[in-house]
């Protein structure tokens, strides 16, 4: 979804006239109603204008593979104390590289390490917000008998550990002693009777008022009308002096011997009081009532409870008044009484949530405030004071934001120049901000971020020359792609602009770049084009807002849709086989998006729409689908195949498996006995049983009635497995069926029957096909590469890096090359480049050996730790680690 660092608060449908856009005046040309020279130079410049990139509120260090490696060596070495506080850090380096999985990772090992409750309660919660929008996995998994007990609600009182607490007094009465063993306290209008000898034992108040030098110690009716505390009450402190246990009381009563006992320093009744109260917290309005009454009578075990109640609802909790001035009012005691040592950990997972909420919001800034008090560290610094910086910066709060950059810059963070330069550019001081950048560039190793920036304070050929290096050293990034396909439009040259943005699309599917692809084919006229586009934006994010938020993307669809071609079912399914079999998986979500408009079955359209994403790298988009799918189930064993699916992508084989063989007791079906095979063929068994077990889940799948599109895949799967089992005939005979069917994949898999039966030729030219046919086909050309000659192979894997740099095949292959001819520093070069932008566990084993190789054992270290960092298992890690530690001096 798009974040809000990337666009103006949205504001009325009515306001965009003024904005310089009127979609619906450039769509009236179509309909004759306005001439062609409507389309003036200036409409054309607002539609495709590009928004400066924001400087984002992350933790980017200038070495992410240094910093990493540094982690892991202080986690092999450090107090278990300090782990969790390393993982965070690891997680918020993970973050910053947008690896989401690896984050979540790092936080679970830091729940999992946790050496107290308040940071188990506090890494739960993360862990938990993380994996929202799940939540319909509790309820699938509870269907199959099993609980998913991961993260849930601890038991706050025997998690606490319990004190070692002194009794004080003695119950030996000197024989002159003419003083009764009893004495009965006076509550108003009644008495409670009590072993003075017990209750002297609860404090040194109570020892040295019933033993010692006061008056109280001679008598035997002792007043504590005016202490507080009802006759109930007092009745229960007795009975707790003779059984150290508190019974089944109601809130009031515990509530009053809290008090009491704070008043009389009676520490273990304190603290029974303290965690009997913990199991009265039960919902947010408890909690925040009952966190005022911890703080008043410092009572951490309710404080604790309280604090995870608040947790367990995040995000909604932070949308809450009340709960927002308990956080932002705490002070440091209370800080202490809440959370313990782990204030920076609380508040560092609160910010976040804020700033994902809304980033320009006071809750924000006031949290962020915040942590930067707690912050400590270097690290902990350049996390804080960058984010808040970041968010002083979006509220055009520009001397605030510089002060927080500059904190943020002194202590390390090298990204937060970025933040600087930004307003020293705002106040006019371009030539200021760019020397700032270069400043950084001359003093580091550059990176691609740090000419992105420097562009912004330059034009023409040298702005140009910026973004082109930006795009050298880091081409994941999207504004300089967006840059340079507007430059291009501007300058008439329209296929060349869409070329540029077709770069960055066929690689990562970011929603702007998406926008401004729609933008260019509004100026182009070509709406089928723009409206294929728009249903892309709307599966993706259904509220999603374009241009600058003015404007709903649905409103621009719905004003196309009058200019397009309408389709029947039947053309549908056409239209979707033609753009599936070309593996044009944004032309399939727009077909598909089309037919979900109609009154055609949508659970298996959503089905289909959660595969397309998934091909897609958008797994939460994917996980939406598929639940949308599973409610639109138009049977019950549909709908068990479906919830087979989301058990099965949120890592539950063995339930997925469960809800397969109910949908097919129930009924035999393709997707049933599909979903079996798929999951019994990833489970990692290796046996030739498995995969006879396999052979026979999918046949059966193939004799069940399905369209051509699934049939295709599971030919194409079958085919695998025979691969594997050695049986290539049944293999060819597989993929062949599959390509008649126009399945274009299977291309791939004839090429390895080739190539196993020594035919590379063939294998070759099988691979040519796809290329030709598919219009994504970056993966066929890394594929072809195994089929061919060295310079050929060279050649495919230079389309390879044209097409998709983040794929790591291409630059282990040339390194590897350029190993064998001893051009060891170009090798390791070729690799760098890539770990620049691409953390990968591969291309950091392949460059840890090479410097083992050339014996540079620091940075062969260096490299194994931060692999280790991505992969604590990894074994063949793991061995040259334990190789390379034996050669260090």
């Amino acid at each position: 979804m798009r974040s809000s660092f990337l666009s103006e608060s949205p504001c009325d449908e009515q306001h965009i006239h003024g904005y310089g856009f009127n979609p619906q005046s450039w769509l009236q040309v179509e309909r004759g109603k306005l001439p062609k020279s409507s389309y003036s130079p200036s409409s054309i410049e607002s539609l495709i204008k590009i928004a400066e990139p924001p400087v984002v509120p992350l933790y980017k260090p200038l070495d992410y593979v240094e910093v990493l490696s540094r982690i892991h060596e202080e986690l092999e070495q450090c107090m278990p104390s300090e782990r969790p506080g390393l993982y965070l850090v690891q997680s918020q380096v993970f973050r910053g590289l947008g690896e989401a999985k690896l984050r979540q990772r790092s936080l679970h090992s830091a729940w999992r390490c946790a050496s107290t409750v308040h940071e188990k309660v506090i890494f739960g919660a993360w862990l938990r917000y993380g994996k929202r929008g799940e939540e319909i996995i509790s309820d699938v998994l509870a269907t199959c008998r099993k609980c998913c007990r991961e993260f849930g609600l601890l038991d706050i009182a025997s998690e606490m550990p319990v004190g070692n607490f002194e009794i004080f007094g003695s119950c030996e009465m000197g024989s002159s002693s003419r003083v009764s063993s009893r004495v009965t306290f006076q509550i108003r209008d009644g008495r409670v009777t009590c072993d003075r000898c017990k209750i002297a034992s609860l404090s040194i108040p109570f020892c040295s008022m019933l033993n010692g030098p006061f008056t109280e110690s001679q008598l035997e009716l002792v007043d504590l009308s005016e202490n507080g505390i009802s006759l109930e009450g007092m009745r229960a402190v007795s009975e707790f002096s003779s059984t150290y246990s508190l019974g089944d009381l109601p809130l009031e009563i515990l509530l009053e011997v809290l008090v009491f006992a704070n008043t009389f320093c009676c520490d273990r009744l304190k603290d029974a009081c303290d965690r009997k109260l913990a199991s009265f917290v039960s919902s947010r309005q408890d909690a925040v009532e009952l966190m005022t009454l911890a703080f008043e009578e410092n009572a951490p075990v309710l404080a604790a409870s309280c604090l995870q109640m608040l947790l367990q609802e995040l995000p909604d909790c932070l949308t809450d008044d009340l709960v927002i001035s308990l956080f932002l009012g705490a002070t440091a005691q209370q800080q202490l009484i809440m959370v313990g040592q782990a204030s920076f950990l609380l508040y560092c997972l609160l910010s976040e949530v804020a700033m994902n909420i809304d980033p320009r919001t006071e809750t924000s800034v006031c949290l962020l405030e915040k942590l930067v008090q707690l912050a400590v560290t270097p690290t902990q610094k350049q996390i804080a004071f960058h984010q808040l910086g970041c968010i002083r910066l979006l509220r055009k709060e520009y001397n605030e934001a510089e002060r927080r950059f500059e904190v943020a810059f002194s202590a390390g963070h090298v990204y937060s120049i970025a933040g600087l330069a930004r307003i020293a550019g705002m106040q006019g001081q371009k030539a200021l901000a760019y020397e700032k950048l270069s400043s950084v560039i001359a003093s580091n190793l550059p990176l691609g971020w740090m000419y992105l920036e420097r562009s912004l304070y330059s034009e023409g050929d040298r702005k140009l020359a910026d973004l082109d290096k930006a795009t050298e050293l880091d081409p994941t990034l999207s504004y300089p792609y967006m840059y340079r396909a507007a430059s291009l439009m501007r300058k008439k040259d329209a296929k060349l602009a869409l070329e540029e943005i077709n770069r960055l699309l066929g690689f990562k599917l970011a929603l702007e770049c998406l926008e401004l692809r729609i933008c260019l084919y509004l100026a182009l006229e070509d709406y089928k084009s723009a409206i294929c586009d728009i249903h892309a934006i709307l599966t993706l994010s259904p509220e999603y807002r374009m241009l600058e938020g003015r404007v709903a993307a649905s409103k621009i669809g719905t004003l196309l849709g009058a200019h397009v071609e309408q389709w029947n079912t039947a053309e549908c399914w056409l239209q979707l086989y033609e753009r599936w079999s070309s593996v044009d998986d944004i032309g399939s979500l727009s077909v598909i998006y089309r037919m979900l408009e109609s009154d055609a079955a949508k659970g298996v359209l959503y089905f289909r729409q959660s595969l397309l994403l998934l091909r897609l790298n958008c797994p939460e988009a994917a996980m939406r689908s598929l639940q949308l799918a599973r409610h639109h189930a138009a049977t019950e064993h549909e709908r068990l195949v479906y919830e087979g699916w989301l058990l099965y992508d949120t890592g539950h084989c063995e339930e997925a498996l469960q809800k397969a063989e109910e949908s097919i007791s129930i009924q035999r079906s393709f997707e049933a006995f599909f979903l079996k095979a798929y999951v019994l063929a990833d489970s990692g068994v290796e046996s030739l049983s498995y995969s006879a077990t396999v052979i026979s889940l999918l046949e059966d799948a193939l004799k069940c009635p399905s369209d051509r599109l699934r049939k295709g895949q599971a030919l194409n799967n079958l085919g695998g497995v025979y691969v594997d089992c050695g049986k290539l005939d049944s293999a060819a005979d597989c993929y062949t069926n599959a390509l008649k069917i126009r399945h274009t994949r299977a291309h791939q898999g004839l090429a390895r029957v080739h190539f196993l039966r020594n035919n590379r030729e063939a294998a070759y030219e099988e691979m040519t096909k796809l290329i030709v046919k598919a219009k994504n086909n970056a993966s066929a050309y890394e594929k072809r590469s195994e089929y061919c000659e060295r310079e050929q192979t060279m050649t495919d894997l230079q389309t390879v890096t044209q097409l998709d740099p983040l794929r790591v095949y291409p630059y282990r292959y040339r390194a590897a090359v350029l190993m064998d001819s001893h051009k060891e520093n170009d090798a390791i070069a070729e690799l760098s480049r890539a770990i620049s932008f691409k953390a990968d566990l591969h291309l950091l084993h392949l460059r840890a050996a090479f410097h083992e190789h050339i014996g540079d054992v620091p940075s062969a270290l260096r490299d194994c730790r931060a692999a280790l960092s991505l992969d604590p298992n990894h074994q063949e890690m793991l061995e040259l680690q334990k190789r390379v530690n034996s050669q260090e001096p």
